[in-house]
């Protein structure tokens, strides 16, 4: 079988000594592997950037093989961000979350447009925010929406208003850009406390369960920002 797509470059493993597996999210095929021989040549190595777009030939000539890939180069985005250490992080995370989260060779065209999504507003001046609110999207579209604007209980002190969720045993705190999400100005306290908050229940819901650890690209990038802003 042969076909053809675009994607996003998610992961690469080394395979040989001139060849890579490759892990890409594409727009009709979802989550997919295969093989990049030659993939170490100065005339592709350079762009096999992790978050780059690509256009792919697949051939898969049985179910045992693993399938080969041809590649080329459609957008060089990664490069753009080589300056900052935050997004090139932001980047590792995003594209590592994708990886863990979704399924392989299962089509989901919303999926594909979070990451274009995600590499619009990385370029914006408030792209941590909605870089949390984009993994709580990214919850949503594989099954596990928090729908915290319809679970959140609210309360008012001296004219401040806090949103909190509680159980039989707890009480947290919701940072209120996850209930408005058109607030701009978040200070760092309340996006650490999202990152904290969308990492429990990632954890608690969704990996664990299935015992698989937290990336170590999203760990790395909240200590990242946790030490700089």
């Amino acid at each position: 079988m042969y076909w053809e797509d675009k994607g996003y470059l998610l992961s690469k493993l080394k395979y040989s000594e001139n060849s890579i597996i490759a892990n890409f999210f594409t727009s009709d095929h979802g989550k997919f592997s295969g093989i990049i021989y030659g993939a170490t040549s100065k005339k592709i190595k350079g762009y096999l950037q992790i978050g780059n777009v690509f256009h792919l030939n697949c051939n898969i000539k049985n179910e045992v093989r693993i399938p080969t890939l041809k590649v080329e180069i459609i957008n060089a985005v990664t490069p753009t961000f080589f300056e900052n250490q935050k997004k090139l992080y932001c980047i590792s995370s995003a594209m590592s979350m994708i990886k863990f989260l979704t399924v392989e060779n299962q089509t989901n065209k919303k999926i594909f447009y979070l990451i274009n999504d995600f590499f619009t507003f990385l370029k914006k001046d408030n792209w941590i925010k909605n870089y949390i609110i984009w993994e709580l999207n990214l919850l949503k579209e594989i099954g596990y929406d928090l729908d915290l604007k319809n679970i959140v209980n609210k309360e008012t002190t001296d004219n401040k208003t806090t949103y909190f969720v509680q159980s039989s045993s707890q009480k947290k705190e919701v940072p209120t850009f996850l209930v408005d999400t058109k607030i701009e100005n978040v200070d760092k306290k309340d996006l650490l406390k999202g990152f904290l908050l969308l990492g429990n229940y990632l954890e608690k819901k969704i990996l664990s369960p299935n015992n698989i650890k937290i990336p170590n690209s999203r760990t790395d990038f909240l200590n990242l920002v946790n030490n700089s802003l």
